[in-house]
């Protein structure tokens, strides 16, 4: 009688692999059969070296809530995937440069989507600053400039009060929280409560999901497969090779201008979305750095 090996090679393997499953017990068997849906869930996650306990129920609910959330957005989570192939490269080196973990590049990604966003209360950019904290930083905000839109300067801010609040609270995952909350929001909490970490502060309903969603993209974006996204390295958004263009003098019609680069006012503001208008005033004679794309138009 003639045996069909093939099928019986299979059926062994699908028979060992069953055992293999059934042998392993409780959490971790949850977390093998849920692998590749959005139903994973970590053994372990910390922010910026600091480790969430995630034996307190609460905190792993919060942390589960948030998982499911975004890994349930489909669109949205792939979308911000693929910009942060574009943008991390750009924040990664600043926020190494001023020495504030790479883990809060992930704070960037949940306050807006690695995009230019505009929240109602008018905070702007992907750092998300209202006018008043960003002049405070440096930064220029006018109805011809605003660099709250300029990626490079408004990160080098937001290192600049994470540092402070680091200093302040002595912990990273406080410094991120005071990002949302405040730093004197969180100083009244910490002082009425008696605790100093995070995850064991009563805050408001936005402070106290502000850290886990953070971890959440974390997780997911360090691990998309786990979550069920299939994103493949051609899907990604590349980083788009620019020339840097001095100028320290009033250009009348950034229009004009952009033809005299060699691309058109569109791909200008693509790439500078800082010049919030059609000209660049300058009596002051400041010296402006504009982004020129040498590809990608």
């Amino acid at each position: 009688m003639k045996t069909n090996k093939p099928f019986i090679t299979t059926l062994f393997f699908v028979v060992v692999s069953g055992f293999l499953i059934f042998a392993i017990t409780g959490n971790n068997k949850d977390r093998v059969m849920h692998e590749g849906t959005a139903m994973f869930f970590p053994e372990s996650i910390d922010f910026a070296g600091e480790n969430a306990p995630l034996n307190i129920t609460d905190v792993k609910e919060r942390l589960d809530r948030e998982l499911l959330i975004n890994a349930n957005l489909d669109a949205t989570t792939a979308l911000i995937i693929k910009r942060a192939n574009r943008v991390f490269p750009i924040i990664e080196p600043i926020l190494k440069q001023y020495n504030v973990p790479d883990d809060f590049k992930y704070l960037a990604v949940i306050e807006s989507g690695l995009t230019n966003a505009v929240s109602g209360s008018g905070a702007k950019g992907v750092w998300q600053f209202m006018p008043d904290s960003a002049k405070e930083k440096g930064m220029e905000v006018n109805d011809i400039v605003d660099e709250r839109y300029h990626l490079e300067k408004s990160t080098i801010a937001a290192c600049k009060y994470l540092l402070v609040a680091k200093d302040k609270f002595g912990s990273w995952t406080l410094a991120a929280a005071a990002y949302n909350g405040g730093m004197t929001g969180i100083s009244k909490k910490i002082e009425e409560q008696k605790v100093t970490d995070y995850y064991d502060l009563a805050l408001t309903e936005e402070t106290s999901r502000y850290v886990f969603r953070i971890l959440a993209l974390k997780e997911i974006m360090k691990n998309p497969e786990k979550y069920g996204f299939s994103i493949f390295s051609s899907d990604l958004y590349v980083p788009i090779p620019t020339k840097k263009v001095e100028v320290d003098s009033t250009i009348i019609d950034l229009a004009e201008f952009a033809f005299s680069q060699g691309i058109n006012y569109k791909i200008l503001k693509i790439h500078n979305p800082w010049l919030r208008d059609k000209k660049l005033l300058n009596p002051t004679k400041k010296k402006y750095e504009i982004q020129i794309p040498l590809s990608g138009f």
